[in-house]
């Protein structure tokens, strides 16, 4: 391999790196900040929290977590993949990042939040479903958003760079080619150890 082709190969991997590290940090963000309480409930009359309960973002988004575990499974088949394959795959990346991006902000809506009060709430919740006493944690829903962006641009760059980058089988493909290359020269030499044995008149099958 000349200098150029190392150095190449040397950028590559370092990009492959630095994407998995992103791919990472944004699943792993969006994982921790999805299974945090973002909205805490007040029983009506009370101070908030007591007795009203408290909401995760999971409560208030059920895909948040599939979203970002299956972001992070179509990472690694990022890896195992090659040509179109892998572009179509980080594009994967991408659209389920943008998932819980959008699910971040689907959390922090009214809406949403009084469906989840509903499902998962009932100490809190007057008669006429209303919950007077509530505090939200807006730092778990950014987080959240945050990581989902990160996938997302983590994605985009696969499909667009991922052309470049070495795969999981790239080691077991360069070593299968040295052991062809290899046999191909031992049963080169066998054939002419047996011609020059025929052209000195001995019988090579003896």
């Amino acid at each position: 391999m000349t200098a150029p082709a190392r150095d190449q190969a040397r950028t590559a991997r370092r990009s492959l790196l630095a994407w998995l590290a992103a791919c990472a940090v944004g699943g792993g963000l969006a994982l921790l900040a999805a299974g945090r309480v973002w909205v805490t409930l007040g029983a009506a009359g009370g101070p908030t929290g007591g007795g009203g309960g408290s909401l995760t973002g999971n409560d208030l988004v059920a895909w948040l977590t599939p979203a970002a575990l299956a972001a992070l499974a179509a990472v690694l088949a990022v890896l195992a993949t090659r040509g179109v394959a892998r572009r179509v795959t980080g594009v994967v990346v991408a659209l389920l990042g943008a998932a819980v991006a959008a699910g971040a902000w689907d959390g922090t809506r009214g809406g949403t939040i009084a469906a989840a009060i509903a499902t998962h709430v009932t100490t809190g919740v007057t008669s006429d479903g209303f919950v007077p006493l509530e505090s939200r944690a807006w730092v778990w829903p950014v987080l959240t958003a945050a990581g989902g962006l990160v996938l997302a641009g983590a994605g985009v760059a696969a499909a667009v760079l991922s052309v470049r980058w070495p795969g999981m089988s790239s080691r077991y493909e360069r070593g299968a080619g040295r052991a062809g290359t290899g046999g191909a020269a031992r049963v080169k030499d066998a054939d002419r150890a047996m011609w020059d044995a025929i052209d000195e008149g001995e019988d090579p099958t003896a």
